[in-house]
């Protein structure tokens, strides 16, 4: 799903920030100018943002489990 159209910047294009090591939204803002012209999108941006850094142990713990078996 587009999260900021002004960017066209993804959902996805997010998560992907986050699992190459992007931890601070600020930081994202910088490299993907998502919710930095009209902000809009902002809260939606933010909560893909927290939602994909929540996520990101369960997935590094389920590779590591995996990679274990």
């Amino acid at each position: 799903m587009i999260v900021c159209l002004c960017h066209r910047i993804s959902d996805r294009d997010i998560q992907v920030e986050v699992a190459s090591g992007t931890r601070n939204f600020e930081v994202l803002q910088d490299d993907t100018r998502v919710a930095s012209s009209c902000g809009c999108c902002h809260d939606c941006a933010r909560e893909v943002f927290d939602g994909a850094c929540a996520a990101l142990p369960l997935k590094t713990a389920a590779v590591s489990l995996a990679a274990a078996a």
